[in-house]
């Protein structure tokens, strides 16, 4: 029986079980073996690796923005009408059948939006061109899940599978779970907050189902096996998504308004260029970029070119992006904007930036 096939009778077997107290650790083991079969799945082969093109386009810019969905969504109209990249868009499936880049200039920053292929459903086991479109999605920043509005929750279900399947978590944060494999002593289980989810015994199943018989575990909050199966895994990747559903020219408003009230979704038409301004907000959002200006002494800010970085940046991080060198010969800083008590104030290597500060960087 080849993996497909096993993981094919796993889920078959998920679905007919039962859930309840009786069957959890059957339900944590049989989780735990299908996220190990996907494992062995999404490994390349070595005689794929060493011939075919490439497909990854190399990273530039400040962000990287996947523009994932199903065929003939309005991926390429979307990627047109944002960057100066034109895309081949045309009313057939699979118009574009490789990865093409594009750069949104947005509040002085360059943010890389990528345009893949559509993807098509089983795309995790290699379909169409399935697993290199995910590989890609993999390095970027945040999705793009684009949808059409007349079919959205059809397709943004059998999308959230694919992804979830190849270790891609939309919209959630890394389980807070210590896990330390050790050469010895055994399996040592430790929690600080009530668990409902899990248990000792259902762990050690799962960490026994990993061939791994010694090592530290503590909870640090309520999890499920599935999250916990994440942690042993460790290749989990935690992403924002913005689900976009085009084409809303198409459907009613009261179906509009339902759509733009879902968490994470923004509603737009690419045909007749609605709300792309509040799309590029919201992207911005969830880049949690901010752009930092920089002043030198006697004259006034440069506000022509930002030094663009993530939100929670350090003056360190300043000094990092404009000389690897600068951060051993500076004194001080003086910063202006919102993240200072006054204007300006004398800062450290440590204090944080906000969005639109100043600084002036002071030598040795």
């Amino acid at each position: 029986m080849g993996i497909l096939e096993k993981i094919a009778e796993i889920e078959k077997e998920i679905a007919r079980t039962q859930k309840n107290k009786a069957t959890e650790y059957h339900l944590g083991l049989l989780k735990a073996k299908l996220a190990k079969y996907r494992a062995q799945l999404l490994e390349p082969s070595k005689s794929a690796a060493a011939k075919g093109e490439g497909f990854d386009v190399m990273k530039s810019g400040d962000a990287r923005v996947a523009l994932i969905g199903f065929p003939s969504v309005g991926k390429s109209t979307f990627l047109s009408l944002m960057t100066s990249t034109a895309s081949e868009a045309a009313s057939y499936e699979f118009t574009t059948l490789t990865c093409i880049p594009g750069v949104i200039e947005y509040k002085g920053a360059n943010i890389q939006l990528l345009d893949l292929p559509g993807i098509i459903e089983g795309a995790a086991q290699g379909k169409g061109r399935g697993r290199q479109v995910i590989a890609v999605a993999r390095t970027a920043d945040v999705v793009i899940m684009m949808l059409e509005a007349t079919k959205g929750e059809v397709q943004r279900a059998l999308l959230e599978k694919e992804l979830e399947s190849v270790g891609i978590r939309l919209n959630k944060y890394k389980p807070n779970i210590y896990f330390k494999p050790k050469k010895g002593g055994g399996i040592s289980f430790n929690s600080t907050v009530m668990l409902t989810q899990c248990s000792e015994k259902l762990v050690q199943l799962i960490l026994h189902e990993y061939k791994i018989f010694n090592a530290e575990v503590l909870f640090r909050e309520d999890c499920s096996p599935d999250e916990f199966i994440d942690v042993i895994v460790g290749n989990r990747v935690y992403m924002p998504c913005l689900y976009v559903y085009n084409k809303i020219d198409q459907i009613s408003m009261e179906e509009v308004d339902r759509l733009a009230r879902k968490p994470h979704s923004v509603v737009i038409s690419c045909g007749m260029k609605l709300n792309l301004d509040y799309l590029l907000e919201m992207l911005w959002e969830y880049l949690a970029l901010t752009c930092i200006y920089t002043k030198k002494r006697g004259q006034r800010p440069d506000f022509c070119d930002a030094i663009i970085l993530r939100k929670g940046a350090s003056v360190e991080h300043v000094c990092h992006r404009i000389h690897r060198t600068l951060a051993s010969q500076f004194k001080y800083a003086l910063v202006w904007g919102t993240s200072t008590k006054y204007s300006p104030q004398r800062v450290g290597l440590g204090h944080m930036m906000e969005h639109e500060d100043v600084i002036q960087i002071v030598k040795k």
